[in-house]
Order: C-alpha cells, then structure tokens, then sequence
C-alpha cells in the first residue's frame, strides 16, 4: 500500500490544496474518482469537509461512492454540466472533459489538472496545470494518515517486473494505481 502514497497522495493533496486552495465548506469536482489519484482525492477531500463530486465511468460508481463522493456523474451517461457550479475542478483526464469543466468553476474558483495547460480557462477564476513537487513532511503527513486508516490508497493491480513495459503500454488501462514488483515475497 504504501507504494502507491508518495505520488498518487502528493498529486491529490498539492492539487486540492496546495493549488485550488479547497476548504472546509467548499464544493470540489474531482475527475477519475474511483482511480489511483482521484481516489485519495476524494478521501482527503472529505476529510477536509468539502463537499465531493466525482466523476468516472460506470464501473467505478460504487467505488467512488464507497469513499464517499456525495455525487456520481458518469461521463459516458451523465451530463457533465449536471454537476453545477463548484469551487474547485481537480481534473486527471484532460481533453474534452477538461475543456468543458472550465464553465463549471464558480467566479473565484479555481481548475486544476495534471494533465496538460487548460485551452479553456475559468470566466472569473484560475486555472493551473502543475507536476507534482516532491515534499518530504507532506508525504510524512501521508503516511500517517495511511497507518491511522483515515487514508486507504486503491490498488488497481500488481504486476510483476518483466510485465512492467505491457502494464503502461498505451491503451492499457486498469481502475487505481498499478504496481511493479520487483522481488517475489
């Protein structure tokens, strides 16, 4: 498990917070919900007492439901637009859902994506694009939360080393974050 916290829980945590400033109160749309980065969004998210909206495909509803989004909108059914204005937009998918997710941000707001630079920006708010920055004492704060059980990163498979090149090949997709194991236990 703890393989999966220093990226997956740094990118949610400086995305949320670090860039669109989410507090207590505040409503946040979070793409990829039930996946690796967006899964440990939403825990901390919640935890911050932010109202959740996820988003995703169908197979990952429950999933995103169980951590605890207060809305599932299923980006193969749903209308993206049906979530209404938010204060945050934290986008993992980019392309057409984040262009469309800019008219979402209420004035002020902010949308935030690791995906690539916006082509659509907020009317009356922010939009950054970053890379997550290494930061030793928030990862420390992300594996206490780990060890405390208020934080439970999604797995989504674990692979051996000599499958490592297939496991990321373009196309290949599997719900949460993929392992490589390197030794056999």
């Amino acid at each position: 498990m703890a393989a999966v916290l220093p990226v997956s829980g740094l990118t949610a945590w400086q995305g949320l917070f670090d860039h669109g400033r989410l507090t207590t109160g505040q409503t946040v749309l979070i793409h990829g919900a039930a996946g690796g980065v967006g899964s440990i969004a939403v825990q901390l998210a919640r935890e911050a007492g932010a109202r959740v909206i996820g988003t995703g495909r169908a197979s990952g509803r429950d999933r995103a439901l169980a951590l605890g989004v207060d809305t599932f909108i299923d980006l193969e059914t749903d209308e993206l637009e049906d979530a209404g204005d938010v204060d945050v937009v934290f986008d993992v998918i980019g392309g057409d859902v984040l262009d469309r997710s800019a008219a979402l941000v209420r004035p002020g707001g902010t949308l935030v994506t690791i995906v690539m630079p916006p082509r659509v920006r907020p009317r009356d708010g922010r939009a950054v694009f970053f890379v997550v920055e290494p930061d030793r004492a928030r990862l420390a704060d992300l594996a206490t939360r780990l060890r405390d059980g208020r934080l439970k990163p999604f797995i989504g498979a674990v692979r051996p080393l000599a499958e490592a090149p297939c496991a990321f090949a373009p196309g290949e997709h599997t719900s949460g974050r993929t392992i490589i194991r390197v030794a056999e236990d």
